[in-house]
């Protein structure tokens, strides 16, 4: 190690042997290299939580949608989705449709920050199988969600990109 004089002592480059990773091919390097802000994160819907269960399945419809990120004061709260309309309304629904969205939306969901690699945004879809998951920013603040359509176009790109990069000319 290479050792250098300073005034508040001698220094060793700790990085001086530094071999950076190697991988075997662009879809692992842009996994653990690109961050979930290289994955398409908008348009997305937000709510608030004192809405009614009736307006938010309205909202979903309206917008074509398949979730709703739950916003109060600028912080994520929960999420609404699809599954959570059938798992936890369908049945019941007279009796729910005039309860806030609070009552039956998800809690304190998955997140993944902008800055995470990419591979976490995958990792919370093909893992742990959420298919709608809030973008946050380093601030907490929401920026997006993902789901399987965008991190698939993230991957699609990415097979494209190797492909050009590898063809003769």
């Amino acid at each position: 190690m290479t050792k250098l004089r300073h005034h508040l002592g001698e220094f060793e480059d700790p990085l001086e042997n530094y071999e950076p990773k190697t991988y075997k091919d662009l879809l692992e390097e842009a996994l653990a290299e690109e961050t979930v802000a290289a994955i398409r994160s908008k348009p997305y819907a937000e709510i608030s939580p004192d809405k009614t269960v009736y307006g938010a399945l309205q909202a979903l419809a309206g917008l074509k949608v398949a979730s709703l990120l739950v916003v109060e004061n600028n912080v994520l709260v929960g999420v609404f989705t699809e599954r959570d309309a059938l798992e936890r309304v369908a049945s019941r629904y007279q009796e729910v449709k005039h309860l806030p969205v609070r009552e039956v939306m998800t809690c304190n969901p998955v997140v993944v920050y902008e800055t995470d690699p990419a591979g976490a945004a995958l990792s919370a879809i093909a893992v742990a199988g959420y298919r709608h998951v809030p973008v946050l920013d380093i601030d907490e603040k929401v920026v997006g969600v993902i789901s399987p359509h965008r991190v698939f176009e993230f991957i699609q790109q990415r097979f494209i990109d190797e492909r050009v990069a590898s063809e003769p000319g």
